[in-house]
């Protein structure tokens, strides 16, 4: 389990994390999200005492990291998967690790084996694929056979026979028992890897909730309805007070889960249906409407610049 409270980091006038509480439990995958600039980096790098906090404390199965003995054996971590020496084998590289904490030289054997790399593992990691790196990050935070485990942006470079992998490693990880702390911008993959979800903008906890629990509470959830009969349909449900809205394409939307409602009236005024599907906003449409305010760093659309413009950026000037 990892317990932060009114953890702090600033930077000179920049407030990096502002007084964070919460707690990432074991026995499910936790994601971690945030726009870019919110704290997310900074945050992880103070759980692994590679940053100091200016305020509060992180605690590490009740231990701060610094106290731990061979600390590979409580967490495991991948933060940059380029965080290597390229000069060594993928094997050495994680001999040193264990070799470290105290770890059997038996286990790298394991993990390389575990992660897909026992063919290339007497080959130097500078020439290793983005994707082969993130795997033997990976290796390194299995290497003490730990119960918490943290990966940040852990599919970054992956095919997609490893992302695959890499989710069904996560969750097989959760259902024993251990903490296991992800973090990710591909919302997608993080819709169908975490349980629960922490969510900070621009330093400060935004939701601390289930995944099931976070959606609902940030997005529209309605059902689409179509059905030949068209108005008949319409006015059916108007006559039973229940608000509709046209959307198009043959198609009307009612707000809330009304599905089985609205399939029994049809059912009643013999109307045939050719939809009843209800809908929800996905992970990235609510994480979207959440930190909608928290956004550091917007991105305009828009017409190119004119061509006076242009070769004033070219030439380093600046105008109006």
């Amino acid at each position: 389990m990892i317990e932060l409270e009114g953890l702090t980091k600033r930077y000179g006038e920049k407030l990096a994390v502002d007084h964070l509480t919460f707690t990432v439990r074991p026995g499910v995958v936790t994601g971690f999200l945030g726009p870019n600039g919110a704290g997310k980096s900074t945050t992880m790098r103070m759980m692994l005492g590679l940053d100091r906090p200016t305020e509060g404390h992180v605690r590490i199965d009740g231990q701060r990291y610094e106290d731990l003995t061979d600390p590979l054996k409580y967490i495991g971590a991948l933060l940059d998967a380029k965080a290597m020496h390229g000069g060594r084998s993928a094997h050495n590289h994680l001999l040193c690790l264990a070799q470290s904490n105290g770890i059997p030289a038996s286990r790298v054997r394991e993990v390389l084996d575990t992660v897909g790399l026992t063919s290339v593992a007497r080959k130097k990691a500078k020439g290793f694929s983005l994707g082969m790196g993130q795997r033997l990050g990976i290796a390194g935070a299995l290497l003490g056979d730990p119960r918490i485990l943290m990966f940040d942006e852990p599919v970054n470079g992956l095919d997609p026979e490893g992302i695959h992998w890499i989710r069904t490693l996560m969750k097989s990880l959760a259902s024993q028992g251990r903490t296991v702390f992800v973090s990710s911008h591909l919302m997608s993959e993080m819709a169908l890897t975490a349980d629960h979800l922490v969510v900070i903008g621009q330093g400060r906890l935004l939701a601390d909730t289930t995944m099931a629990d976070f959606i609902a509470r940030n997005s529209r959830s309605f059902v689409r309805v179509r059905s030949p009969q068209y108005e008949q349909l319409r006015d059916a449900l108007h006559q039973a007070g229940i608000t509709v809205v046209e959307a198009g394409g043959g198609a009307l939307e009612v707000d809330g889960d009304m599905a089985e409602p609205i399939g029994e009236l049809a059912a009643r005024h013999h109307l045939v249906l050719h939809e009843l599907s209800p809908r929800q906003a996905s992970l990235e449409e609510a994480f979207m409407r959440l930190t909608a305010e928290s956004v550091e760093y917007h991105a305009h659309s828009g017409p190119a610049p004119d061509r006076e413009w242009r070769g004033d950026l070219e030439h380093g000037k600046k105008v109006g």
